[in-house]
């Protein structure tokens, strides 16, 4: 019985029995998503929410926006996925101030404002992901920092970098030298119980319907990211290789080390390697280290992020899960 709860205005547009709806004096009109948005155009928002209680505040904020902007139609689409998420698109002839945005229902949903044209989902694509904190709840080095018994000197240095405080190779190396001497087995022991992102399987589950390619770029550590590109079936994944020394970390990496730049590098490479179309390289991340890589990309997404790469990205999502992710893309 969930549409006893739903606004009216919600419950038109997901039955569409009809183009035009009368609605507290305001004409609303749906257009689909796959259609030319109408004329006069120039913003689009999209709204998405997971929970019906929401519709309520949020049919009062579009009667706000249409009062502001003394609109004679609210030009207004359903956006479907997969993915069990609610989002409607408004399409509208100019962005609303700050201080209209001020007065969005942020506790209830999440808004998108773009002016630009959206990576297509239904062509195929490149998503390029960081791990921790990201596709994962954690930040592995600190886990095993913890498992090590150096929990508080590697969280600090690892706060630090994430901010942006700290070169990311440096701050690597003062990280990995805390668990010199440490056994080994603590890595597989991790690898057991890596907390998945809420909301990433679904996410991914629906990119692989459109045939997108799937990979992880991470500053961690190759048996962790090897263990989701198993799990997860994804397509590449890189990150840094610890030294290993009769069973105990040595306390160093070896290789190449997956810094910021590497993790921009990868965008390039695998898009090329894939002919990946221009306009379909899609990046996430949550830290400082994956400003150059989200910049690399086409379309590039902060994720409960910290602050310079939110102001670095083209979409942050703020409050609600990974499942966000594909309807940030055009269908």
């Amino acid at each position: 019985m969930e549409s006893l709860n739903q606004d009216a205005l919600f419950l038109w547009l997901a039955a569409s029995p009809s183009p035009r709806f009368e609605y507290q004096g305001y004409t609303f009109e749906a257009y689909q998503e796959s259609e030319t948005p109408p004329l006069g155009t120039l913003v689009r928002i999209r709204v998405i929410y997971q929970e019906i209680s929401a519709q309520k505040s949020l049919a009062e904020w579009l009667l706000t926006l249409a009062r502001t902007f003394k609109l004679p139609h609210v030009y207004i689409a359903s956006i479907k996925r997969q993915v069990a998420l609610h989002c409607v698109e408004l399409a509208l002839p100019l962005e609303p101030s700050p201080e209209l945005l001020a007065t969005f229902p942020h506790a209830w949903a999440e808004l998108h404002i773009f002016n630009t044209e959206l990576p297509k989902l239904s062509v195929p694509g490149l998503l390029v992901m960081d791990m921790d904190s990201t596709a994962i709840q954690i930040e592995c080095i600190d886990e095993l920092a913890a498992m090590a018994g150096v929990g508080e000197q590697v969280a600090a240095i690892t706060e630090r970098a994430m901010q942006g405080e700290l070169d990311f190779e440096q701050s690597l190396r003062q990280r990995v030298a805390q668990l010199k001497g440490a056994d080994a087995s603590i890595i597989a022991t991790l690898c057991k119980k890596l907390p998945l992102m809420p909301g990433l399987e679904p996410m991914l589950a629906e990119l692989k319907l459109h045939h997108w390619h799937l990979v992880v770029a991470s500053g961690g550590f190759t048996p962790f990211v090897g263990h989701l590109k198993q799990l997860l079936n994804l397509d590449a994944a890189f990150a840094n290789e610890l030294v290993i020394i009769d069973g105990k970390l040595a306390g160093t990496v070896t290789g190449k080390v997956v810094d910021a730049q590497f993790k921009a590098d990868v965008v390039e490479r695998c898009s090329a390697q894939w002919n990946i179309p221009k306009g379909q390289r899609v990046a996430i991340g949550d830290g400082a280290n994956d400003i150059p890589m989200v910049k690399a990309a086409d379309f590039g997404i902060a994720f409960h992020a910290k602050p310079k790469l939110a102001a670095a990205a083209d979409a942050h999502i703020r409050h609600l899960d990974l499942r966000v992710l594909p309807y940030l893309l055009q269908n």
